[in-house]
């Protein structure tokens, strides 16, 4: 429950009392030296080298991400990174921000291990948000109204840096990550996994594919997981599983459906986080808190979610030049959550929350709080490319109009929580009641109309992206007042230029421009207008011919405007006076630099910054949180041949610099350092594998938003798997 917009509600209440892609895989084609186009099986089938098939080994080649078409990583003018399977089953990710770790530009898990939500920050800014989408479409998500998805269920992780409007409409300013599910085979393809690890939570997996007749016509996947048991705080568990298939039909050569579902059910317990500065970062009287401290309540601690996805991708080859494709997903989430969390220690001298324990009981103060939310959205993307020449240049033109419903159904309440002792908690202390404080109902509609042209000239690399969204957004509140309506419209673009030189190596310039629909409204009743954001990127991409590998390394600036602050006329409201700059540097590594030898390693430097906010004394400073440098790397080998072939080594170092605990720059959390490896042990058709993650067992903290609210890093834990596949 590490939510930061549940954390301002509470402080709040407290204060008061027709037509998408994942197109490389649904075009399978390429224009060769002379003209023709011949038909991609391997991207179709999920089977290797595509823009949604498997990445090989550690470096990835071809990409969808950030151009809604199967497009080589060094064409696309922003940062793109790719996290192949290989690389997921290799560091034993069991959540898609996990897996996030060694990632150039990403600062992953900021609030911990959270069992129920992913976060992120992307060059500065949290993205957790807007920036998800899976497939390419959006999973869009406000208040507590957002989805899960197991990276079990995935092929690759992918994310895009800097703004993606152009393509994608309202979305972060900073980025995006793209998750890409796995896709059904033609080749016979059974696996199952199962393993458990030192905190006491086991798992079992299947995944099975292949085709369904001799012509290949009809082929399929199902993969599935259920898992359950201990986390690393206290009295903490949960239960959940999900199950996922695919099936493909190929009409023709150039025409294919592929039908993508998946549903999800969790049932959980909270872990750890919210805890105050003192205590954690610093000592308390006491010493520090437990990293295992459980802040909930035994009987009362509930999160439930019951999560569905149905949806499709098609394409169809009209001719030689023309290629329709049409990609639809709906999406239902139904979560309920209860229980309080701490907002700091109890004074027991005026009955409110402070920052320091005050002895004997060292009570933390506790605010009550449920809520149950339902969402229902769908997205639909239709999309035109042809491919053509105009005398030397070639194109690839993308037409594509789009739209997103969003619904969300909510009520959230507040209030009755009871004290609890920070250093020897006693729990059962009957719970008062919760107040609804947002009984609320929401709905956005958005439809963008884009076009793209690639174009190709000698080794120039050109990319000119436009497009224009208008989006409705519509809220009632029958107990409070959140009832408004907002209406808008926004041009974004990017351009972009790059040389491919024979060496392998792409440098590249761009300007990106973004929106983001803000939802909400100021003192007065007038919605938000949409957050804006702007980006340059210099950089360069290099393929290097002697081993198989990509490194990439940017500069950029970013600028984030319309940000949400405090109203300096209207307490408790907010309104749109911010703006932040980022400027950093970030190079990232993925090699496949032998056959058995593999590589990642990735460098981020900021220089993050307040530029404009209604409290003068903030500008200059730097955004609480984010950390301006982080650096990481893993080296994985396998033994080839001989006796110990099929034996197999990693080992990983993630640094995070230090941050600050509030926008006036006066607490810091200190940097960490955290070791991880892993080996494993494959003979024929069977693997053994350990890994341990922080191995040398550092307690540190992740971050504060406030002094309030800080979180723990996970602590040693170490997962031992074994899998069969035949």
């Amino acid at each position: 429950m590490k939510h930061r917009h549940l954390l301002s509600m509470g402080v709040s209440l407290l204060s008061l009392s027709v037509m998408v892609a994942s197109s490389g895989q649904a075009a399978a084609q390429a224009r060769g030296q002379s003209g023709e186009i011949a038909l991609e099986t391997i991207t179709v089938e999920g089977q290797g080298g595509g823009a949604t098939g498997p990445v090989n080994g550690y470096a990835p080649s071809r990409t969808a991400t950030g151009s809604k078409s199967d497009t080589p990583i060094e064409e696309i003018p922003q940062s793109v990174s790719v996290i192949g399977r290989e690389q997921i089953e290799d560091r034993q990710v069991q959540k898609v921000d996990e897996a996030l770790r060694y990632t150039a530009g990403v600062f992953a898990q900021p609030f911990g291990q959270d069992s129920d939500t992913d976060w992120f920050y992307i060059r500065g800014f949290d993205a957790g948000q807007t920036g998800v989408f899976l497939n390419n479409l959006p999973l869009y998500q406000y208040g507590f109204g957002g989805f899960y998805i197991d990276p079990f269920v995935l092929e690759r992780i992918e994310v895009l840096k800097g703004p993606a409007s152009a393509l994608y409409g309202g979305s972060a300013s900073d980025g995006l990550i793209n998750p890409v599910s796995k896709r059904p085979t033609t080749a016979p393809l059974r696996y199952v996994e199962t393993g458990v690890n030192s905190w006491g939570n086991g798992y079992a997996g299947f995944d099975f594919g292949g085709a369904l007749d001799p012509n290949n016509v009809w082929s399929y996947r199902l993969t599935g997981k259920v898992s359950g048991g201990s986390w690393e705080t206290e009295k903490a568990e949960d239960f959940r599983g999900v199950i996922a298939p695919a099936l493909t039909y190929r009409a023709t050569a150039g025409t294919e459906l592929t039908l993508l579902g998946s549903y999800q059910h969790m049932d959980l317990s909270h872990t750890g986080g919210f805890l105050p500065y003192v205590g954690t970062v610093v000592s308390a009287p006491f010493g520090r808190i437990s990293r295992r401290f459980y802040y909930d309540e035994p009987g009362v601690d509930l999160y439930r979610r019951e999560q569905a996805m149905l949806g499709y991708e098609f394409t169809h080859d009209i001719n030689e030049v023309w290629t329709l494709r049409q990609n639809f997903r709906y999406a239902h989430t139904d979560s309920k959550e209860r229980g309080p969390y701490p907002y700091g220690y109890l004074d027991p001298a005026t009955g409110f929350p402070g920052p320091t324990p005050v002895g004997p009981d060292f009570l933390l103060y506790r605010i009550g709080f449920n809520h149950h939310t339902v969402v229902n959205t769908l997205s639909l993307d239709n999309q035109a490319e042809a491919k053509f020449d105009t005398g030397a240049a070639s194109h690839k033109l993308l037409l594509g109009l789009d739209y997103k419903y969003y619904n969300l159904d909510h009520i959230q309440a507040s209030g009755g929580g009871t004290p609890l002792s920070a250093d020897n908690p006693v729990y059962g202390a009957p719970q008062g009641p919760t107040v609804p404080y947002l009984d609320q109902n929401l709905t956005m509609n958005q439809i963008g109309f884009y076009a793209q042209d690639q174009i190709h000239l000698g080794g120039w690399i050109a990319t000119l992206n436009g497009r224009y969204d208008r989006v409705v957004t519509e809220s009632t509140d029958k107990v409070g007042a959140a009832n408004f309506t907002e209406n808008t419209g926004e041009f974004s673009g990017r351009l972009g230029l790059g040389y491919e030189f024979a060496s392998g190596v792409t440098p590249y310039v761009a300007v990106s421009r973004s929106f983001n629909p803000v939802i909400g409204s100021d003192f007065y009743g007038e919605s938000f207008e949409p957050e804006t954001g702007q980006q340059y990127e210099v950089g360069v991409k290099y393929k290097p011919a002697f081993f198989d590998g990509l490194i990439t390394a940017s500069l950029f600036d970013l600028t984030r405007q319309n940000t949400l602050t405090a109203d300096p006329d209207h307490l408790f409201f907010e309104a749109q006076l911010g703006e932040v700059r980022s400027r950093g540097f970030e190079v990232e590594a993925q090699a496949n630099i032998t056959e058995g030898l593999k590589a990642i390693a990735s460098v981020t430097a900021y220089d993050i910054e307040i530029t404009k906010d209604s409290n003068a004394a903030l500008i200059g400073n730097r955004p609480n949180v984010v950390p301006e440098f982080l650096a990481s790397g893993w080296l994985d080998y396998t033994v080839q041949e001989g006796a110990l072939k099929g034996l197999g080594f990693g080992a990983g170092v993630r640094y995070v610099g230090f941050s600050y605990v509030d926008n006036e720059n006066t607490l810091k959390v200190p940097s960490s350092t955290v070791f991880d490896a892993g080996i494993r042990y494959t003979r024929e058709n069977v693997t053994v594998a350990l890994n341990v993650n922080n191995i040398f067992d550092r307690e540190y903290v992740s971050s504060c938003d406030t002094q309030y609210t800080c979180n723990y890093g996970a602590g040693r834990v170490a997962t031992l798997k074994a899998s069969y596949k035949w």
